[in-house]
């Protein structure tokens, strides 16, 4: 994983202006239940890492470290996300209910000032990171990272005729940040249909890995792809059963006569978490 210490790289001084990191780690994470229930998705580990490390790695990487040049938003479980995080980047706590993603930059407009931002989801696992998102960004454009799909799917957006996804990153200008406010709104409907429907969105594509980590399912294939394929067992966790397949959380257990295939192993021996992945 990259390192958080260190000074801004050169890239975001080559970016149109400075550049603000925001990780994105206030949501419910309902289809992640019951995991949820013990940790905020944005705490949930991926081969051992926690994913708010991971997007707050790939933001530095482009921005500095710090809480001089990270953010990082909080709801769901906050006081989790606040111990966690502490001194390393900004907190921005949603008290009442979560903002969404426009909202999120309105609450955090006093702290991004002037500054373009670089904005990543904490559930998306980026091992590729954010380089070519920011790299020639003209500090006037919405940039957003996409993947291709299959010519028959239905994209969130298009790009030279074929459909795209949004993956969880984008770069966007302190021109339009400006204007966000602190009301639950997301940035598709606040600035990103109008912009596509006027051809002013930068999209760009990456064949890197990126999963979103909000079902079962991806989540256990994120902690696969990162692991190798290998099962992922956190620090004091014990296994005396078989597993294929498997993650088992930070001081979990799994019993001798238990055989686990394709499920994530939460809580600890008394009060055991088993979510199917399948």
């Amino acid at each position: 994983m990259t390192p958080l210490g260190g000074t801004a790289p050169a890239v975001a001084e080559l970016a149109g202006g400075a550049l603000a990191g925001v990780a994105l780690a206030a949501g419910l994470g309902e289809r992640l239940r019951p995991l949820t229930d013990l940790r905020p998705k944005a705490l949930c580990p991926v081969n051992e890492v926690p994913l708010l490390d991971l997007a707050l790695a790939r933001l530095a990487a482009q921005t500095g470290a710090g809480p001089a040049h990270l953010a990082v938003n909080a709801h769901h479980l906050a006081q989790q996300i606040a111990d966690h995080v502490g001194r390393r980047a900004h907190l921005s706590l949603e008290r009442d209910e979560p903002l969404g993603t426009a909202g999120a930059l309105g609450l955090l407009r006093p702290w991004i000032e002037g500054r373009h931002v670089l904005v990543t989801n904490s559930d998306t696992y980026l091992p590729g990171g954010l380089g070519d998102l920011v790299s020639g960004f003209d500090g006037e454009r919405c940039r957003l990272l996409v993947r291709e799909l299959p010519a028959a799917r239905q994209g969130d957006f298009r790009h030279g005729g074929r459909p795209v996804d949004y993956v969880g990153a984008c770069l966007l200008p302190w021109a339009l940040v400006r204007r966000l406010q602190a009301t639950p709104s997301g940035l598709y409907e606040v600035l990103w249909r109008d912009l596509d429907q006027r051809g002013e969105l930068d999209l760009v594509v990456t064949a890197a890995p990126a999963i979103d980590c909000g079902t079962p399912r991806d989540y256990l294939g994120a902690n696969l792809q990162a692991s190798g394929g290998r099962n992922v067992i956190g620090k004091g966790a014990t296994v005396e059963g078989s597993l294929v397949r498997c993650v088992v959380w930070d001081g979990a257990h799994v019993g001798p006569h238990e055989q686990l295939a394709d499920v994530v192993r939460a809580g600890d021996r008394h009060h055991p978490v088993t979510v199917s992945a399948c």
